[in-house]
Parts: structure tokens; C-alpha cells; sequence
């Protein structure tokens, strides 16, 4: 109250803007590249959530996407290469309020990363794993990663690649994971809505995001992200909603025992309600769409496949700590060290 008994208001804290989450550093990717659209949605959503910049960290591993963690105005660590997940693991057990997020790639995560990948989510460590998948080693120049399609013609298969690829997402449902979803670089929309998701999910949460490498794999998602060809190719999953496509919405999946069949809604035989509804909380409907991946005949789901709850690993451990010390006590870091044996050499 001033003298004349007048309240006297608090200068308001200004919300939030997109650049607040902005480091000073020059963005150094490739003119193109994917990347980009991927960092000014995240910070986006950053300013949208109003997440304090002390209580975010981000940690990243080697390749391109690795050098998201200089460009976020936030605690990070660029780690080595396939490590970062165990790094966020550390961090995120050590200080469980940080909101702890992962920029990694396909071969970064998936490669020599491909055991931290399968644990992580494993234990559901509360943490947000945002995976770039261009489908090629882009910082090494160009060889084969572990989702590289097959017969495509790289610096380590000049011959084509005879590998089958790795599929992302079952690999992350085989690995019990509670939140895993696929967004596309070049839809900010969907990739906004997928990282408010993936924010608000307790537990590990996986967003593969099919990203665009300009140098060294251009245009593998072009029929998934270009105008003219993308409602035909691209299926977007959301829960409780059947699942159709087509530039005139009048294509739909339909699950006969479990063959999938896509019908023609509008042809007089077949009708939305023949339509499959979408149960994000069904591993078993997240697995069979999962497949579409590979297959040629059948449009590329993106949304969120898998969305359940389970009991955090940092949640265990806080609680095992705790009961343990109700048990037995503050233990004594000495007595710890000398042990239950001794002996003096004479």
C-alpha cells in the first residue's frame, strides 16, 4: 500500500517468447536442412509451456542433430557418440525435477546406441527422446545408417544396401515403451502438437521425427511431405478416430481379424463405421499400424502410436532410497569405504 492507500501493483513477469530459448550461437547446419524446423518448434513449444531455462536440459551424442544442444539457451551436454541416452539417464536420476530432453539421429541412437535405446525405454526414465531420422549418417558424409532402405545406392553401398532397415517405432514398442510417436520436419503443426504431447508425458517419451538431409539424402520423405502427394501417401493416427486418408478422406484401413485391408469409403460397399478406430492405449493395434513402415501398399502412419502410464524408474528409485533410509538409517560414506573386513598388513 502506498501513502494515499492505493494498492500498489507488481510489475508483471513478461511470458516467454521463442527466442528467450535461443542460444547466441550460429546455427551451423546445412542450408535445407531439416533441422531447422525442428529447433524453432522446440523452442516454440519451450515459450508455449513456459518452462523455466534452468529447469530444461538438454543432451545430445554425435552427428548432425548432436549440435542441437548449442543452440538452446538451456543447461546441455554434447556427449560422444551413442551415449547420450545414458548420460540423460544420470541427469535425469540426479536432479528428477529437470525437464530433460535428447537430440539424437538414426545412427547416433540406433546404431551404436541401438543397446542405451532398447534399456531407456525399458526402464521409462522420465526423459524426452527426440530422434532424427534422415536415414543416412549425414555428419560422416553420407553412408549407410541403420534405416536406410533398402537397394539405396550410399558411400558404404555403392552397390545399393542389402540391409533390411530398422523400424523405429516397433523397435521402441518391443522395448516397452509407454509414449512413442512420429512426427514429419516439414508439418510444424503436427510436430507442435506431437512435442506438447511429448512434454506432457511422464515417463520416457519417444518422437521419431523423419527429417530432410539436403546434402546427402534429399527428398527421402518427399511423397510424405510434399502437398501434392502427401494426403495419398500419409495417415494420421489419433486416438479414438477412425483411421482414413486420401486427398477426399475417402480411403480408410480396415482390419479383418488381423489382415489389414484399405477400403474405399465412398464406393457404396464399405463406410467410415467399417473404418479401424484408433486406440492409442492398445500395444497390440500400435504394433500392427507400426508395420506399415515397410510396406509399399499402405500409407505411413504418424501420430502418437502408444500412450500408457507405468511407474517411472526415478520415481522407484526415490522411493527405494527412501525406505531404505527408514530401514537402516543414514549410512556413513567412511564406514562405507573401510567395510565389513579390514586387516592390518605387518
Amino acid at each position: 500500500m502506498n501513502e494515499n492507500n492505493q494498492t500498489t501493483s507488481l510489475p508483471k513477469t513478461p511470458l516467454p517468447v521463442p527466442k528467450d530459448y535461443a542460444s547466441d550461437r550460429d546455427v551451423r547446419w546445412c542450408p535445407g536442412c531439416g533441422d531447422y524446423s525442428v529447433l524453432a518448434m522446440v523452442q516454440k513449444v519451450m515459450a508455449q509451456v513456459g518452462l523455466p531455462r534452468e529447469k530444461i536440459a538438454f543432451i545430445s551424442g554425435i552427428g548432425c542433430s548432436s549440435r542441437f544442444t548449442y543452440y538452446m539457451n538451456a543447461f546441455g551436454f554434447h556427449t560422444i557418440h551413442g551415449r547420450a541416452l545414458t548420460i540423460a539417464s544420470g541427469v535425469k536420476c540426479a536432479n528428477p525435477e529437470l525437464s530433460v530432453w535428447v537430440a539424437t539421429g538414426d545412427g547416433d541412437a540406433l546404431s551404436i546406441g541401438g543397446n542405451h535405446f532398447v534399456h531407456t525405454l525399458r526402464r521409462n526414465i522420465g526423459m524426452n527422446i527426440l530422434l532424427f531420422n534422415n536415414r543416412i549418417y549425414g555428419l560422416t558424409k553420407g553412408q549407410a545408417s541403420p534405416t536406410t532402405l533398402e537397394g539405396k545406392i550410399t558411400k558404404t553401398t555403392p552397390f545399393g544396401s542389402i540391409e533390411h532397415p530398422v523400424n523405429p517405432i516397433s523397435l521402441a514398442l518391443g522395448s516397452e515403451g509407454t509414449f512413442i510417436a512420429r512426427t514429419l520436419d516439414r508439418d510444424l503443426k503436427h510436430m507442435q502438437e506431437m512435442l506438447l504431447k511429448v512434454y506432457g508425458h511422464r515417463g520416457t517419451s519417444l518422437l521419431e521425427i523423419m527429417q530432410n538431409c539436403k546434402i546427402f539424402n534429399d527428398g527421402a520423405f518427399l511423397e510424405f511431405t510434399e502437398k501434392e502427394t502427401k494426403n495419398e501417401n500419409v495417415i494420421f493416427i489419433e486416438h479414438n478416430k477412425p483411421l482414413v486418408f486420401g486427398n477426399k478422406k475417402d480411403k480408410g484401413i480396415k482390419l479383418d481379424g488381423w489382415k489389414i485391408t484399405v477400403i474405399n469409403i465412398d464406393d457404396g460397399k464399405n463406410s467410415i463405421n467399417d473404418c479401424l478406430v484408433y486406440n492409442e492405449k492398445s500395444k497390440e493395434l500400435a504394433f500392427l499400424i507400426s508395420e506399415f513402415y515397410d510396406r509399399q501398399d499402405l500409407p505411413m502412419p504418424v501420430g502418437v502410436f502408444l500412450n500408457i502410464e507405468r511407474p517411472t524408474y526415478e520415481d522407484n528409485m526415490m522411493r527405494q532410497i527412501e525406505y531404505t533410509k527408514e530401514k537402516l538409517g543414514i549410512g556413513d560414506v567412511d564406514e562405507l569405504v573401510k567395510g565389513n573386513s579390514t586387516w592390518v598388513i605387518k
